[in-house]
């Protein structure tokens, strides 16, 4: 039996892919290895999103080279598509295909074992229309599944590398969405994640059918889904009809990732982001109306060229004002290739790190802050793993529907089913619980009933 690797570096989306293109080389027979053991084939899924991930890429495909120097070394992902090159001239690469035509994976392996010639099966992908549907029925990770809807993005902030690696915006067809959708919540999942390289842009490419559509759609035709989340939605996509749904919904979860970057107009604008605070912070209050205790996390990137002191404190006194719940902050980074890595100005690294010290530290004071509401009440929680750091305590490490990191007494049986807990201490990174009872389903009883 020939067997397969796989090494995925980046972000949600790539996870996903890697999941997807294993299935391929499940359904051809290959047994699936640990990335650190000698295999037949090693997969790396590559990044490209900061210079650094371009290097990490490269040291994880030299390592699989002197894993197994006689395997098939597939390279595939974003630092492939921009850079596919870069990525031949690595002696020991055998294939490189970029962030489409995976499912000609296989056919590739089998004409490099008969050629023995490296291939290059990277496209424009500028000029790629059409979304590529790749299938992923169940997941390793089996407490939440992943639903890709989109792929690429047609925002150009000068930061981004990215639409040059995944292309222009194109929407998965919905019918798709939701058949996929069924079969992970028949598959057991009790929470589904929506994802996509600009998941909140859905539909932008399609007549008569948007984001909210989608959201209504799985609302109300996806059977046994508890839960849905949104992996990340840009303000400027949050509509009045977007509201109105998660309003409506028992179903969307009370958390929402809505990348901010700065909260100075002045930076945004050199950013070429597509709104200003003051959209921003009134689209905040319109959620917090529609969805009481909302968790907003947000993505910051502090010290863009030309950021002054002015322009940071901005950003974190609108941070501070509108209460975010945790924060991802980032110093930034040049990516080369992109305007801002020409701008003039670039931030001092020292002036960025203490920046980023200041951001972060105001990010557990708000989350905190946040948690502390919930102290007292029964959420429901979905228990993913046992508590690493105490793994004889028979406690274990879950989410609530708003975000919060939950650890409990619960047993190995509860791991992906919906679970009451009452917070009695809340904290950051986690707040701690007491079991209170496993949310029977009604599906399920029925059945074991009528058998």
């Amino acid at each position: 039996m020939s067997t397969v690797a796989f090494h995925t570096l980046g972000c949600k989306v790539n996870h996903y892919e890697t999941e997807a293109i294993w299935q391929l080389f499940k359904q051809a027979g290959y047994e699936r290895k640990d990335f650190e053991t000698h295999a037949d084939v090693y997969v790396i899924n590559t990044c490209t999103v900061t210079n650094t991930g371009d290097k990490k890429s490269r040291q994880v495909i030299r390592r699989a080279i002197r894993q197994n120097p006689d395997a098939v070394i597939c390279v595939t992902g974003c630092y492939a598509q921009t850079s596919p090159a870069e990525v031949m001239a690595i002696p020991g690469v055998d294939i490189v295909i970029g962030t489409q035509d995976r499912a000609k994976i296989l056919e590739y392996i089998e004409q490099f074992k008969q050629e023995r010639q490296p291939i290059n099966g990277v496209r424009n992908i500028m000029k790629t229309r059409v979304y590529e549907e790749m299938d992923v029925p169940a997941f390793t990770d089996r407490t939440r599944a992943s639903l890709k809807i989109q792929e690429g993005c047609n925002n150009f902030c000068t930061f981004c590398i990215i639409p040059w690696a995944r292309g222009l915006m194109r929407s998965r067809d919905p019918k798709e969405v939701i058949r996929q959708a069924q079969q992970l919540v028949d598959a057991g999942y009790k929470e589904i994640v929506l994802t996509g390289i600009h998941t909140g842009g859905y539909g932008e490419d399609m007549k008569d059918y948007n984001f909210a559509a989608l959201l209504r759609d799985m609302d109300e035709q996806v059977v046994g889904l508890k839960r849905l989340r949104i992996s990340s939605i840009e303000a400027s996509q949050i509509t009045d009809e977007v509201i109105e749904v998660l309003k409506r919904s028992d179903k969307i979860v009370r958390h929402l990732h809505i990348p901010l970057q700065s909260g100075s107009n002045s930076v945004l604008k050199r950013m070429r982001r597509k709104y200003t605070t003051q959209f921003f912070a009134e689209r905040l209050v319109q959620l917090r109306e529609a969805l009481p205790g909302l968790a907003v996390t947000s993505d910051i990137i502090v010290g863009f060229p030309g950021e002054t002191e002015e322009e940071f404190m901005e950003t974190y006194e609108f941070i501070r004002d509108h209460q975010f719940s945790e924060l991802h902050v980032f110093p930034y980074s040049k990516r080369t290739g992109t305007p801002a890595a020409r701008m003039p100005d670039q931030v001092d690294e020292e002036v960025k790190n203490e920046r980023v010290h200041r951001l972060i530290a105001l990010s557990d004071h708000l989350a905190k802050e946040y948690a502390s509401q919930f102290e007292g009440q029964v959420l429901e929680v979905i228990p993913e793993e046992p508590y690493k750091e105490e793994p004889d305590s028979g406690l274990y490490v879950g989410y609530t529907d708003n975000y919060l990191k939950v650890k409990f007494p619960a047993t190995e049986e509860m791991v992906g089913q919906l679970v009451k807990v009452k917070i009695t201490k809340a904290g950051y990174p986690y707040n701690e619980g007491e079991f209170v009872r496993v949310v029977s389903d009604q599906v399920t009883e029925k059945m074991k009933l009528s058998s």
